[in-house]
């Protein structure tokens, strides 16, 4: 197996992890609810389903 040879430091670690960070999601409001939602995504409202702003499923 794989063995490092020298203990790499602190600073070249953090390095490695800057781009780890945990991003907010990309948000949209819907021009026909008004309702905010995650860009790409189907959405509920009130048991209908939406998705770019048109109704995909219907609640019963």
């Amino acid at each position: 197996m794989a063995h490092p040879k020298r203990k790499q430091s602190k600073t070249r670690r953090d390095k490695r992890r800057t781009h780890d960070k945990a991003k907010l999601p990309q948000l949209a409001k819907c021009p026909t609810t008004g309702t905010v939602h995650v860009y790409h995504r189907a959405y509920y409202v009130d048991g209908d389903l939406y998705y770019k702003g048109k109704l995909v499923v219907a609640a019963n």
